[in-house]
């Protein structure tokens, strides 16, 4: 794809469907949808949005191509969540220019550090976390998918 635009936008309330739609494609990929997965994905104002945290959205050539959000933990930390590209914009650097973003994001929050769970399967989303700057910790979280746990100081 040529000339390819990215823009980082707020989530609004209308971004919800692609919000549920790229998460969900990938969890059923590799996993199974959990409880919490159905509660944050088709209700993420109250889940995200109303406890302190954010949602990024972003465009390809003013399409919706991705999201991430960044789920209040306490005022210095935040978990960086439900990343999830369109497949049709893979490739495209949009899930770093999303990472870039919410780390961005959670620096202006006032966050010090941000933590992430995931699965060591999803080889492309733990290099990239790498890549961000992400290292291993030891795993404590409440998701049975999850085997691996990492974490970004930002100080």
């Amino acid at each position: 794809m040529e000339n390819v635009v990215l823009e980082m936008i707020e989530y609004q309330p209308e971004h919800q469907p692609w919000f549920e739609k790229f998460n969900r494609q990938w969890i059923e990929e590799y996993f199974w949808m959990e409880p919490i997965d159905y509660e944050v994905l088709q209700r993420p104002d109250e889940y995200i949005i109303s406890k302190g945290g954010k949602i990024l959205v972003a465009t390809c050539n003013k399409e919706i191509a991705g999201t991430v959000a960044l789920k209040y933990v306490d005022p210095t930390t935040y978990e960086f969540t439900k990343m999830a590209v369109d497949s049709k914009f893979r490739g495209l650097r949009v899930g770093q220019a999303l990472g870039e973003e919410a780390i961005s994001k959670a620096r202006n929050l006032g966050a010090t550090k941000i933590i992430l769970y995931s699965h060591t399967v999803l080889v492309p989303a733990v290099s990239l976390y790498k890549k961000l700057g992400f290292v291993e910790v030891p795993v404590d979280g409440p998701y049975k998918r999850s085997n691996i746990k990492m974490e970004l100081k930002l100080v």
